[in-house]
């Protein structure tokens, strides 16, 4: 049966076309690298184009560049009191003389940029640089920096940060920000020019192992940001067709955490298209979830671990090691829960030995993992412990319930953020048979039904939301869940064609005290014209919605 028009708007609300890892930060192990024969490289520049400019080939869609918006969003962290690494601009005299000009910069706009910094530091400056990272990539161009994806599938840390899209633009203005490009464009040239060979020649030898051609991108993109001022930090991003790394331009040029985004830049479509085959090894999960210091994103994920222990496991055979070497990588992979990257590693072994492209090879790869050999082979595995945590201080008890509510809720929100419908619903209908009618656990809960088509139950839910508010002795949602309920309303209504209705939710969604930015415009789009799934909302960049 085709899917009704609200069916397909609640699909298209949430879902990208690519796998479940948007926005996710991915810590590279850096580890050393032996080059591949000298024959090889050859061959691989005989076969790939090479990366001719700082736009890249438009053909492959793979590019070394520089980001406006990074460098603004940067310079705004800069002038925040934010030090990503003060050292690393010693070879940047034009960067440094900016960054002086910064902490001094004075005005309206820089007041509330240092004010909004401060609202919303963290403890670990690692974690705050990869917020605003996150927002620089999903931003168009100054001087608005309009979201390029729509509001409900932003990444999750982008949206810590919501209200910081209005006040960049006012910042970018004050510090003139424009004439700062310009003025620091040079030094950017050149550091992506140092860049490129060598980029360009781990993807040559990266690609030539997997025996990839480079074809047409056919939208994909992989893109390496250079930006000095952040440090000597990088940061991977995947949001939909667009794979991007974010890193400084210190001494050494982090070479194996690029080669480890390039390499999933070349396997997700292969895993993709085995997706029905590597479902069927999914009862090794279970095993791999025995392991604590296995990552968190990959315990209800199965699709992911094997992504990751592919991509683990090429980066071992392009190490070259000796057989004990490689024995021991392999036994410490397994010891943190990595349990596919021995099977793996073994069918690259058969790989190698044999002619076709690694596209043509892997659907046997993933075959050839033999599930109840791998079953018996972990019972004598034994797992690292994860390091003993800190005593933490005494809470009381109503402290603790509330904590653990928001630890749940923040699990439920992740898992609608990595599409992952059935487990958000389990989550959040957990939270609400502890917690009856809270409207923040009903509101996750119309999401996951987004998530798996079931278009009634959530516009119920969503109706519920918004009775319930104006209800004595329920309890009030709080406003950017009620606010997002009435968009989705009127949303709905205007698809069923009962434009007053729609009229109706836009007009409430825009009364609710405290509504978020991202809320107010998109029912202010919904009172201007009927919501058109199929139109420019997201092609017009103008429109967190």
């Amino acid at each position: 049966m085709a899917p009704t028009p609200l069916q397909e708007f609640l699909k298209q609300a949430i879902l990208t076309k690519q796998p479940k890892r948007s926005g996710q930060i991915r810590c590279v192990k850096m580890k050393s690298y032996f080059p591949i024969a000298a024959a090889v490289l050859t061959v691989c520049i005989s076969l790939f184009p090479a990366l001719a400019s700082p736009q890249g080939n438009a053909d492959t869609g793979i590019s070394v560049e520089s980001s406006q918006q990074l460098f603004s969003v940067m310079c705004a962290l800069e002038a925040s009191g934010f030090d990503a690494n003060s050292s690393a601009l010693d070879q940047f005299p034009e960067r440094a003389a900016l960054q002086r000009r910064l902490t001094q910069q004075e005005g309206p706009a820089t007041d509330a940029l240092r004010q909004f910094y401060h609202d919303h530091a963290l403890k670990d400056p690692a974690e705050m640089l990869s917020r605003y990272i996150s927002f620089g990539l999903v931003v168009g161009p100054p001087p608005q920096f309009p979201y390029q994806l729509e509001h409900e599938i932003l990444p999750p840390d982008v949206l810590t940060l919501e209200g910081f899209d209005e006040i960049l633009p006012n910042f970018y203005r004050e510090a003139h920000l424009d004439r700062e490009w310009l003025r620091v464009s040079k030094e950017s040239d050149q550091v992506v020019e140092r860049y490129q060979p060598i980029v360009r020649r781990e993807l040559f030898v990266t690609a030539g192992y997997l025996r990839e051609l480079m074809r047409p991108s056919n939208g994909r993109e992989f893109t390496v940001y250079v930006e000095p001022f952040v440090g000597n930090r990088t940061n991977f991003r995947i949001y939909g067709l667009h794979y991007s790394i974010v890193a400084g331009a210190g001494s050494q040029i982090p070479i194996d955490a690029i080669r480890h985004s390039y390499l999933y830049f070349l396997i997700d479509p292969m895993a993709l298209s085995s997706r029905k085959e590597i479902d069927k090894k999914r009862a090794l999960l279970d095993i791999a979830n025995k392991a604590p210091l296995l990552p968190v994103e990959y315990r209800e994920e199965f699709f992911g671990l094997f992504d990751e222990c592919v991509v683990k496991a090429i980066e071992l055979r392009l190490r070259k090691l000796p057989p004990p070497e490689l024995e021991a990588a392999i036994a410490e992979d397994d010891r943190e829960g990595l349990i596919l990257v021995r099977p793996i590693v073994a069918q690259l072994k058969i790989f190698e030995k044999q002619g076709p492209a690694m596209h043509y090879y892997f659907p046997d790869l993933v075959k050839g993992i033999d599930v109840d050999a791998e079953t018996e082979r972990l019972k004598s595995v034994k797992f690292a412990t994860a390091q003993p945590a800190k005593p933490e201080p005494q809470k009381s008890p109503e402290a603790t319930a509330q904590s653990d509510l928001e630890k749940e809720l923040a699990v439920g929100d992740q898992q609608i953020a990595t599409q992952n419908g059935a487990a958000a619903q389990s989550t959040f209908e957990g939270i609400l048979e502890k917690h009856p009618g809270l409207p923040r656990a009903k509101y996750g809960l119309a999401m996951a039904c987004v998530l798996q088509g079931r278009a009634s139950q959530a516009q119920r839910l969503f109706e519920e939301i918004v009775a319930d508010a104006s209800t004595p002795g329920a309890l009030p949602a709080d406003p950017a869940s009620l606010a997002w309920a009435h968009v989705y309303l009127g949303r709905i209504h205007d698809l069923q064609g009962d434009r007053d209705l729609a009229l109706t939710e836009y007009d409430a969604a825009l009364a609710v005290s405290g509504a978020p930015d991202g809320a107010r415009v998109a029912a202010q789009r919904g009172q201007s014209a009927p919501y058109n799934p199929s139109g420019g909302a997201k092609g017009s960049g103008s429109d967190k919605q």
